[in-house]
């Protein structure tokens, strides 16, 4: 397997993809090239974490060869990924096509946001891509949440404690 040379940030545990396990056991062995996801939920969970760890060379060999961008830089990128839901997913380690519906939250410039996305899956040489997603209607929501509101990420904390103090 031939993953990039780019270094990979350290991630704190649990793993930023929302499973709850240690990442060194969920995510790491796919982002960093010595396994391939096994299904098209643990790649877009994967590619969750390459982007909250700005892993462009990842995201970029994780796409379809017919719909990959010719660049992919996430190192201007201002949001900061937050949290990602799993709403519905489609596609065993048996199919060749697959579908995940997911909410992921994210803050740039002192605001959170949501994007929702459908993103469909293409098995190819036993190994899963993104081929593309479609964004329902309103599917990038800003959340406006008070100082001291519970924070939306799904920690216990107030708001001026968790998120807010990551998105600045």
């Amino acid at each position: 397997m031939n993953v990039s040379n780019q270094a990979l940030p350290p991630l704190k545990d649990p793993c930023p993809c929302g499973v709850g396990a240690q990442f060194q056991s969920c995510c790491e062995p796919y982002v960093t090239g010595k396994e391939y996801a096994p299904t098209p939920e643990a790649l877009m969970r994967s590619r969750y974490v390459a982007f909250t760890a700005r892993y462009s060379d990842y995201i970029r060999e994780t796409w379809h060869s017919t719909t990959r961008p010719a660049e992919i830089n996430l190192a201007s990128d201002a949001a900061v990924w937050l949290k990602l839901t799993v709403l519905h997913a489609e596609g065993t380690a048996d199919d060749q096509h697959g579908v995940v519906e997911f909410e992921a939250w994210y803050g740039a410039n002192g605001r959170m946001g949501c994007q929702k996305e459908r993103s469909r899956f293409e098995r190819q040489d036993g190994r899963w891509y993104y081929v593309d997603g479609q964004m329902p209607e309103a599917s990038q929501t800003e959340l406006k949440v008070g100082r001291n509101e519970q924070c939306p990420c799904g920690s216990t904390q107030k708001f001026k404690r968790c998120c807010s103090v990551k998105i600045g």
